[in-house]
């Protein structure tokens, strides 16, 4: 679903973060991005993955990668989240999901034989000239921060 992305210039934006603070993809040139996209703040899926991020941001860096979270949650509700986990890197707020369309990661899901319109848990490798090189998609929150990790290692070198 995701793959019309790979390999071509990744879809800029400009978002509040939890503090308000503007964030464009522009801003990260020269950069390696890890832009992930979760479903709610607060969730236990979405707190495992965000504190992973949160663990082992000075690996990330070290990688030369910085991470962006992106959910539909207000930008008031991301401070809470961000507050309540500690969390050291941005997550944005997306509340009109534009983002997250330009990324093909919202659309419809099923939980509980239930069907709505919600984010997909995807993430995107985007490299220092802002090009989108690896696509995850429906994220294992445990373990996706060593694959981002590997990978980073094997592209950058």
């Amino acid at each position: 679903m995701t793959s019309d992305l790979l390999n071509k210039p990744a879809p800029a934006f400009k978002l509040p973060d939890q503090q308000g603070i503007e964030h464009s993809l522009s801003d990260y040139k020269g950069k390696w991005v890890v832009l992930y996209f979760y479903p709610k703040d607060m969730t236990p899926g979405c707190t495992v993955e965000a504190c992973s991020f949160r663990d082992s941001e000075a690996r990330l860096t070290a990688a030369g990668a910085v991470v962006l979270g992106v959910s539909a949650d207000s930008v008031k509700r991301h401070a809470k989240f961000a507050t309540n986990e500690k969390l050291n890197f941005p997550i944005l707020s997306d509340e009109s999901t534009e983002v997250c369309k330009a990324y093909e990661s919202y659309g419809k899901k099923k939980f509980m034989g239930r069907s709505y319109d919600g984010i997909f848990r995807n993430s995107f490798l985007i490299d220092p000239k802002g090009k989108i090189v690896k696509i995850y998609e429906s994220v294992k929150p445990t373990a996706h921060v060593a694959e981002i990790l590997v990978d980073l290692k094997t592209m950058s070198t």
